[in-house]
């Protein structure tokens, strides 16, 4: 049989949003895969918990609060983990927010400027500085995570769309501009999740809507995500770059 676990022994890496939910199953995962982990997140208790985790489990952690809208906070964090981990090779840009669910002729700006700020710019805040570093240490890989919504449009969100539209756009031309130096970049697209944030604020009738629009019949998991975001910053991942997976249970098939 096929051994399907990863090893990244010797190897750094940073996650943003990952005090809970994908991103925390994504740190977790490579914790238990020999990275060494920065887990980073405005939730700094929520950092630490995830830190206690990985190292009860016998891996290595470190904890970088910071707000991805933020480029020095990004800067800074790159540098740390560069510190700590003798260089960077693996980044996992998954912070984000949903935004209120309101049409677009309704769409409040500040709503929608916090929105594009934490999904589209912390992603190229956090891209700016991990690119060179880790041309630095020789190469290295990138996940953004985008969403079904990447690919489809959903009547209410018009900048959590937009945003994630734009981030594939931005994963293209990184991935084309740093083919031929060692870092590849692509871009995940979940479904609905089962995470803290979506079950916390819907009701079970919803929940059980939401489920019915996948043709597996059930939203995801974390660990569905994570599988396949570790797969792509590994090295069986190597002639993968600029493109966008979905795991979505069927949601974009019809």
């Amino acid at each position: 049989m096929t051994d399907l676990r990863f090893d990244f022994s010797g190897r750094t890496a940073v996650v943003t949003g990952a005090a809970s939910g994908i991103g925390r199953e994504i740190a977790l995962e490579l914790g238990r895969s020999g990275a060494l982990v920065v887990v980073s997140d405005l939730q700094e208790d929520g950092c630490q918990r995830v830190v206690g985790e990985i190292t009860e489990a016998g891996g290595q952690a470190r904890v970088f609060p910071a707000d991805v809208t933020d480029e020095a906070a990004m800067k800074g964090l790159v540098a740390f983990a560069e510190a700590e981990g003798g260089g960077l090779h693996m980044a996992v840009n998954n912070a984000g927010v949903g935004g209120p669910s309101l049409p677009t002729g309704e769409y409040p700006a500040e709503d929608w400027r916090r929105v594009i700020d934490i999904n589209l710019n912390g992603v190229f805040y956090g891209m700016r500085w991990q690119i060179p570093a880790m041309e630095r240490a020789g190469g290295g890989a990138i996940v953004n995570m985008s969403s079904i919504l990447g690919s489809v449009g959903f009547a209410n969100a018009a900048p959590y769309v937009a945003a994630k539209h734009a981030l594939l756009g931005l994963t293209k031309t990184a991935a084309m501009e740093y083919a031929q130096k060692g870092v590849r970049v692509n871009a995940v697209g979940p479904a609905f999740i089962d995470t803290p944030l979506l079950s916390a604020n819907l009701s079970a009738e919803v929940m059980a809507g939401l489920a019915a629009l996948h043709p597996m019949g059930r939203i995801g998991t974390p660990a569905e995500v994570s599988a396949l975001t570790c797969f792509l910053l590994s090295s069986r991942a190597s002639f993968i770059t600029g493109s966008y997976h979905l795991v979505d249970g069927g949601y974009t098939a019809p």
